[in-house]
Parts: C-alpha cells; structure tokens; sequence
C-alpha cells in the first residue's frame, strides 16, 4: 500500500460531495469540472500532509465543500504546464492542421 495516499480509501463515501462541488463550479461559471480533477487537487493539495490517524469523515466533506475555485484553478493550470507532451493524444494530420491552419481551408 505503499505511495498511495492515507485517503485514498474514502473515495467512495465523499464522492456525492466532491460530485456536488463539481458541480457548482459549472453553475457558477468555471466549466465542466471532472471529479477526477478535484479530486486530485485534494490529495495533492488540501490533504498533502495528510494524518491517517486522526481523521474525520466531517473533516474531509468540510475540506471538499470549502474548495475555493480560483485555488482550484490554479492547480490546475499548474498541472497542465506539468504535463510531458500537450500534443501527444494527437494524431499526424490534426496536429499539421494545428500547426498550418492556413492548408486546412
């Protein structure tokens, strides 16, 4: 169990919270959010010095409800700038058009 994280194993129990606040990001104007995506921003984020010993299911739906977007936001950019290859889901002909979007009229 090694490299996963202390509340990896809670997923299931907060998952209507962390869909809940997916999906106020979207009402409120910040797009689609993927549950993924918070969810990964809470373990690496709010939960990065997490204390598996001490923990409170009301501690957690706590941590998810006060996510603030522009914090989310930000993660997330940081995380694209991250990523190793921006094109590498990509495929020869879409990235020329890409690229020359002058050939592809």
């Amino acid at each position: 169990m090694e490299g996963r994280h202390p509340y990896e194993k809670y997923y299931e129990e907060l998952e209507p919270v962390i869909k809940s606040k997916a999906e106020e990001f979207t009402v409120i104007g910040y797009g689609a959010v993927e549950m993924k995506d918070l969810w990964n921003y809470l373990m690496k984020k709010k939960w990065k010095n997490a204390k598996p010993d001490d923990v409170h299911m009301y501690s957690l739906v706590s941590d998810i409800l006060s996510v603030k977007p522009g914090d989310f936001m930000s993660f997330m950019a940081v995380e694209a700038y991250r990523s190793p290859d921006w094109f590498a889901d990509l495929d020869e002909a879409e990235l020329d058009e890409l690229l020359n979007p002058d050939k592809a009229k």
